[in-house]
């Protein structure tokens, strides 16, 4: 993304605290499940339910925030879209982006921590519009930290054909792709490749080797480990070091299908919960993260509510540097394993994959 030469470089603005150095965090419902390919011909992905199962675990009470609300997505129908045909519900998609970006704008705007709840990863989009519009004002670039079980760098260059916008949306968020969702308002790119950290994919992820063609900063799960989770969010910032800011995605399939099978594409060789709330703990203890987004949480998958509840647990450990005193004080009720009741058997089908 061009920056002019000639203005001024801003400085970041002074982040409003509704305390003592802490950001209130307000969550934003985002169910938009357009990302995804259909489980079946008959039926639609169940990631839109994600929101409303993380808040009956009250989410929001124990993370003391503030209800922002419900963007409600347009109706799920892929039609008859085909191989070849371009990214299903493109028009969908993008309409979607800019509103969510509109959204996510105000909650920023208000000096708060903006916690999005989706939906697939192509509600990604809509917060790196945001980042591109800050960027063009500030004069200065944002940047992102993707942490993900898969690089969801498909794009027409390094595949036979695209389809869903979830399995894409690094590629489309740094201008890889068709114009109607890569250059939404003329803001193509919204994010530049060095401006862009991703954490947790598959040692066998197919677009590692276009990652680093890109110069995309990447660590893949056993180099996460190796450094351990503390350290590689430590990396993950100082990567980011240029930028005035960054945006935290987090999708919940970096973790292992052992202990979260509640995905559309579970892979194994993932994280463990301990892992992840220390990556997201030290990625936003600091004022340069803007916000985050969790998204492919499949409700449908968890029957009796044991993984929401386990989600919400690490995601309150997690974003405890954002906690204000006396927040998340209550017990939280321990399932053991030989508790948990086995997931609805749904079969699934490579169509699911992003």
């Amino acid at each position: 993304m061009p920056l002019d030469p000639g203005r001024p470089a801003a400085a970041p603005r002074p982040v409003v605290s509704s305390a003592a150095g802490v950001r209130r965090i307000a969550v934003l419902d985002a169910p938009s499940n357009l990302g995804l390919r259909p489980p079946t011909v008959s039926s639609v992905p169940g990631c839109a339910k994600a929101p409303g199962a993380l808040r009956d675990q009250e989410l929001l009470a124990r993370l003391g925030a503030r209800d922002a609300g419900c963007l409600t997505p347009p109706r799920y129908d892929p039609g008859d879209w085909r191989p070849g045909d371009g990214v299903s519900q493109a028009e969908a998609v993008a309409w979607y982006s800019r509103r969510l970006s509109r959204r996510i704008e105000v909650i920023v705007d208000r000096g708060e921590f903006p916690l999005i709840l989706g939906g697939d990863c192509s509600i990604m989009l809509g917060a790196a519009l945001t980042l591109r519009r800050m960027s063009d004002r500030d004069g200065l670039p944002y940047g992102l930290v993707y942490v993900d079980g898969h690089s969801d760098f498909r794009h027409p260059g390094n595949a036979s054909y695209v389809g869903a916008a979830a399995g894409e949306d690094v590629a489309l968020a740094t201008g890889r792709g068709q114009p109607d969702l890569t250059d939404i308002d003329g803001l193509r790119p919204y994010l530049r490749d060095e401006n862009v950290v991703l954490l947790g994919i598959r040692s066998q992820d197919e677009y590692r080797l276009d990652l680093r063609a890109a110069g995309v900063a990447h660590r893949s799960v056993p180099q996460l480990r190796g450094d351990g989770a503390g350290r590689t969010a430590q990396w993950a910032r100082e990567q980011l070091a240029g930028c005035i800011g960054y945006w935290l995605h987090v999708d919940v399939d970096v973790l292992d299908p052992a202990v979260m099978p509640a995905v559309d594409a579970p892979d194994d060789g993932g994280i463990a919960y301990a892992e992840l709330e220390l990556l997201i703990s030290g990625l936003v203890d600091t004022p340069d993260c803007l916000g985050m987004e969790l998204t492919v949480f499949d409700p449908d998958y968890d029957p009796d509510g044991t993984y929401a509840r386990e989600l919400v647990a690490s995601l309150v450990t997690g974003l405890a540097p954002l906690l204000r005193p006396g927040e998340d004080s209550r017990p939280v009720p321990i399932v053991m394993p030989a508790q948990r009741a086995e997931p609805i058997s749904v079969p699934r089908t490579t169509a699911e994959t992003a």
